[in-house]
């Protein structure tokens, strides 16, 4: 039989059951994160009973819901639609590529060609996910140099500053792709030019997102005490913005993977705190938006981790849920990757090799890959597969491919 009710009503039942909890338990859990005193307990799990049964909880009681489970609001109950953004540059500036080009061109720059800039830069980076590599490289650069050619015009102060910042977002767009392609070294310059362009507009945002990165790098080269450290000092600049929140869940996969699972808890903690007080992004596709799905999947990598299988498992199945459309189109590719690997590394514990085999191989067949994260997550099933499973042919050319996937990029050896 087909079950029908909301996905949200769905993944209320399967982190209860993957807790090994009752609908009495989970209510008792329940308690504990309320503000207020809530009504008697046979009332409560006559409501839980409900709420499994696809009845929307009231906005009272969704927030503690998703405290109870440790993610956010809005990434367990459904939000505001998303905006069309393949319009958004015409409708909001009424310009076209071609026409502001030929605008950067005079000698000074009016506010409704900055404004169309930031619309080119946000929609650059609301194609991270899909767009290819090679040619999202090639266009992030050439606005960055666009942009960039913008400070030997004639600007106001205000102007100055705003190009400063639109030169930052880029060059964070830039580095990112460089990283994804294997180019640490360009990569890292261009991380470090996004700092300084931040320090010299006094922008704590885009400052926040370079730390960010630095933190992203050292995670995927193993240097679990630099990705504490760069947190911590991304959080000290940007501690009111969204990234924040992944600065947070940057140092959660650190402590997770340094074994220390009382520091993992608090780190998702702080983020799931941060990122359930902000207001719902206006943009959920730009890269440099800390969307509430998306905490579900810092939790996934942390939970499989710290061996916490079922948890782990039903994050990755509600990760593949999200990133993907009704007609099969996957709009989080690399996201659902790294689940599909978790799903490979759960299946392997559990002593199903057919199934770890075909979600690890999944996980390295998408077009568009963060090679230094998929590698770096693919090293925990190959470890299990060497452990478990090293005498299977199978296994063996699995391991074989990712140790190809590794060698094409110098750096990301798996361990």
């Amino acid at each position: 039989m087909t079950d029908d009710r909301p996905a949200w009503a769905r993944r209320i039942a399967a982190e209860r059951m993957a807790r090994d909890w009752s609908q009495r338990q989970a209510v008792r859990a329940l308690r504990a994160h309320a503000p207020t005193e809530l009504p008697a307990e046979d009332s409560m799990i006559r409501q839980w009973k409900r709420w499994e049964s696809g009845q929307m909880p009231n906005d009272f009681y969704q927030p503690i819901i998703a405290a109870l489970f440790g993610t956010v609001t809005h990434a367990l109950f459904p939000a505001p639609s998303r905006r069309d953004g393949n319009k958004e540059i015409l409708a909001a500036s009424g310009m076209e590529t071609l026409e502001i080009v030929s605008r950067l061109n005079r000698s000074d720059v009016d506010n409704a060609t900055l404004d169309a800039l930031r619309i080119t830069a946000d929609r650059l980076a609301s194609e991270y996910p899909f767009m290819p590599s090679e040619q999202l490289l090639i266009e992030g650069r050439q606005w960055l140099r666009r942009v960039v050619e913008l400070h030997s015009k004639s600007l106001t102060l205000a102007q100055h500053r705003e190009v400063l910042a639109l030169s930052g977002w880029l060059a964070l767009l830039v580095g990112c792709v460089e990283y994804d392609t294997g180019d640490r070294h360009a990569a890292e310059s261009t991380r470090q030019a996004a700092l300084s362009l931040a320090t010299e507009a006094d922008h704590a945002e885009v400052a926040g997102w370079a730390h960010e990165m630095r933190a992203w790098f050292a995670l995927t080269t193993g240097d679990y005490r630099g990705v504490i450290a760069a947190a911590q000092a991304g959080a000290e600049t940007a501690r009111h913005h969204g990234v924040a929140v992944q600065l947070a869940a940057q140092e959660a996969k650190a402590w997770a993977r340094i074994g220390d699972r009382r520091q993992v808890e608090v780190a998702l903690d702080k983020g799931r705190r941060l990122l359930e007080g902000m207001p719902y992004p206006e943009n959920l596709d730009n890269h440099f938006v800390v969307d509430p799905a998306k905490f579900d999947f810092y939790a996934m990598d942390c939970y499989r981790l710290v061996g916490e299988d079922k948890l782990a498992r039903a994050l990755a199945e509600e990760v593949l849920r999200t990133g993907t459309d009704f007609d099969g189109t996957e709009r989080s590719p690399m996201r659902n990757a790294e689940a599909r690997v978790t799903l490979g590394v759960t299946a392997a514990r559990e002593g199903d090799l057919e199934q770890a085999l075909i979600m690890g191989e999944r996980a390295l067949e998408g077009d568009r890959q963060s090679v230094p994260s998929l590698i770096m997550t693919s090293r925990e099933l190959a470890a299990e597969m060497r452990r478990r499973y090293g005498s299977e042919p199978a296994a063996q050319d699995y391991l074989a491919r990712l140790q190809s996937l590794a060698e094409q990029k110098p750096g990301f050896m798996p361990r």
